[in-house]
């Protein structure tokens, strides 16, 4: 018999339409092709819950929608002295279908997406193996957290910090292996938990090619130009924080030079603050769109001004694919494999933003350039399957661990 996959994952990977949901939807993908997965996950409510799985992709299937509120989580978290995330994503039933089917089934690789999931692994698991997709350092962001903001809340996100970072260890230690999304991120990783490269690697992120091709005829929309876009889920707090950095400080530096500038936020879930930029001048918060490709076929100039982020950005990679002149900040280029100034700009502060992307509106020929080039890097470098051509020995299904091998 065919040893079998346990696929833990804190949302559904479809739609494939957010960052965490695009690596958890292609490891999916990429593992189903090698063994049966069988997928247990939470849902953030019933409506996400009842999106049903694609047809003959999984084994089984089982949903959760998650039951408890962020006030209950962080009396629970606080009781228990353990990471409020971890309380925030817990489910009893969850617990007993996966020891349901480590009872029932043959589970040879136990695949954990996002710290939080590591709790449903059992502390004993005879020869299965485990394989703990961190993707980012979470305990850094929340760390960065840490340093802004109200006293109370600098002390919670210091304490989640922390503890998360003693989880993240032992979790480490637990695992045969811990994938994170850059050799950055790994790197960094392993400094923290004092870890080996045997232990600890990076797996990184893909693009999906033909579907973000800047060849295509995308549907565009009827928006204003010259137009600088920023992509993501509006309701993340360094999405949040960025684009209203970029909206209050750096547009208006640019539409000094440039009256006819907008700046368009396309993203679904936007936070209060950030339909609030919406009365700027110059500025449009589109919420929700169909399809973000129109918006990045249409715009002069993505950027991307984090101030923290983790691992790698989504927004840039896509951005790249479809051959658009990307400004990005130092946070949101690292773990990013691409040659700063002939592939994409990187700048730091509003100041800074605002030339290059004047520099880059006058003078259309490099903007075009720097495009076909982000593009070409793009294409050579970040092909879904080439990313993840390792991930099978990674599992050790159906042959020897590449890890298994190096220790």
């Amino acid at each position: 018999m065919t040893a079998e996959i346990l696929f833990l994952s804190h949302r559904p990977p479809w739609p494939p339409d957010r960052g965490d949901k695009i690596r958890s939807w292609h490891l999916v993908e990429r593992l189903a092709r090698i063994a049966p997965v069988h997928l247990a996950c939470l849902a953030d409510d019933e409506a996400e819950a009842a999106i049903p799985a694609p047809d003959g992709l999984l084994a089984s299937c089982r949903i959760e929608p998650r039951r408890i509120g962020k006030f209950a989580a962080a009396v629970s978290g606080l009781l228990a002295n353990r990471p409020l995330l971890l309380s925030l994503f817990d489910s009893p039933a969850l617990h007993g279908h996966v020891r349901d089917l480590l009872a029932t089934r043959q589970i040879g690789c136990i695949m954990a997406y996002s710290v939080q999931m590591a709790q449903f692994v059992p502390a004993t698991l005879g020869d299965t193996r485990f394989v703990m997709d961190f993707v980012d350092v979470d305990s850094a962001k929340f760390e960065s957290y840490a340093r802004t903001g109200n006293p109370l809340m600098r002390a919670v996100y210091a304490r989640e910090g922390r503890l998360l970072a003693a989880y993240e260890s032992a979790v480490a230690r637990r695992a045969q292996a811990g994938l994170f999304v850059s050799d950055a991120e790994a790197a960094l990783f392993r400094t923290r938990a004092a870890l080996s490269a045997d232990r600890v690697r990076a797996l990184r992120n893909g693009v999906d090619l033909a579907y973000f091709d800047p060849a295509i005829p995308h549907a565009r929309p009827d928006a204003p130009a010259p137009l600088i876009v920023f992509t993501g889920q509006m309701d993340y707090r360094p999405n949040v924080e960025a684009v209203a950095g970029f909206a209050r400080d750096a547009m208006p530096l640019i539409r000094a030079a440039r009256p006819d500038a907008h700046f368009a936020i396309v993203g679904r879930r936007p936070d209060p603050a950030v339909l609030a930029l919406g009365d700027l001048p110059g500025v449009i918060v589109t919420g929700e769109v169909a399809d973000v490709r129109g918006w990045l076929a249409a715009a002069n100039i993505v950027v991307a001004p984090l101030g923290i982020a983790r691992g790698v950005q989504n927004k840039v990679l896509e951005a790249m694919a479809m051959a658009r002149a990307v400004v990005a900040s130092p946070a949101a280029f690292e773990g990013i494999d691409a040659r700063a100034g002939d592939e994409l700009i990187v700048v730091d502060g509003p100041a800074e933003q605002a030339r290059a992307v004047l520099d880059l509106l006058d003078d259309r020929a490099r903007a075009e350039r720097l495009g076909a080039a982000a593009r070409s890097r793009i294409v050579a470098d970040y092909a879904w399957d080439a990313c993840l051509a390792e991930l099978p020995a990674i599992a050790g299904i159906g042959r020897p661990s590449l890890m298994d091998a190096a220790e």
